[in-house]
């Protein structure tokens, strides 16, 4: 479903990000992405729909080139890729069930978008998957008014009004104490089981990524240091991810 082939990005002032990765991800599946802040993890996920512009390789999404896609081509494309950020990128002095309709520019007119006019059937999908995180009770408060683990909420509510056949969940739990990040774990899991949508999610804690992922890569300093099942994880590789000097917490 998605190929990545010698993927490299370099930022200005020489900045190597992602040195030359490549791997690939099946349909349906749930792929954790790990590594220290700062290995790459972030560039890579926002490369994969040029939310950040590749410096060469190769990102192929159901037999389009994405790499070389054109911007009328990657509208079509960023329908079915989901977004959740660490930081939510909600829109806070906005309605919760606005940000959630948001979703839904790439299926709508440009000037009805522009004015928050959205069909009646898309406002029912956003009751309804405001429902399906839990907080329906809160589509017209304003965002800002919501808690962090409820805004990511809202996050996911978002992504999944693209109706997305895969989603890229950018650290999506860094900023939420654990019991928080289990819940919205739990969300893009049951997205992953029911839906069948395919999760690329980038993650700290390998707590975190035996519970829930079927397979990891792991990124040091932009390079390809692990690809396979979390449980193979020993104590070697995880010290070629984490350093050293790293202890393990999960």
């Amino acid at each position: 479903m998605l190929e990545i082939h010698n993927l490299t990005k370099i930022y200005d002032g020489k900045v190597l990000a992602v040195d030359n990765v490549s791997f690939e991800v099946k349909k349906g599946e749930f792929l954790a992405v790990i590594g220290l802040s700062g290995s790459g993890k972030s560039t890579l996920l926002r490369c994969i729909n040029r939310l950040i512009e590749p410096t060469s390789g190769q990102i192929m999404w159901n037999n389009i080139d994405i790499t070389s896609a054109s911007q009328n081509e990657m509208r079509n494309v960023r329908r079915k890729i989901g977004m959740v950020f660490q930081h939510f990128n909600l829109v806070s002095r906005s309605k919760v069930i606005t940000n959630v309709l948001s979703g839904r520019l790439g299926y709508i007119n440009p000037a009805l978008s522009l004015i928050n006019r959205f069909p009646q059937t898309d406002i029912e999908m956003a009751l309804k998957q405001l429902d399906r995180v839990g907080i329906a009770d809160q589509a017209y408060k304003r965002a800002d008014e919501l808690s962090g683990g409820q805004q990511q909420r809202v996050g996911v509510a978002r992504a999944m009004m693209q109706e997305p056949e895969i989603i890229l969940a950018d650290e999506p739990v860094a900023s939420l104490d654990p019991v928080l990040a289990h819940s919205i774990m739990q969300y893009l899991e049951k997205l992953n089981k029911e839906d069948g949508v395919t999760i690329l999610c980038s993650l700290h804690f390998l707590d975190l990524v035996h519970e829930y992922a079927d397979r990891a890569i792991a990124l040091n300093q932009g390079q390809l240091m692990f690809d396979g099942p979390p449980k193979e994880i020993d104590d070697a590789k995880f010290r070629s991810i984490y350093g050293q000097e790293a202890k393990r917490v999960g």
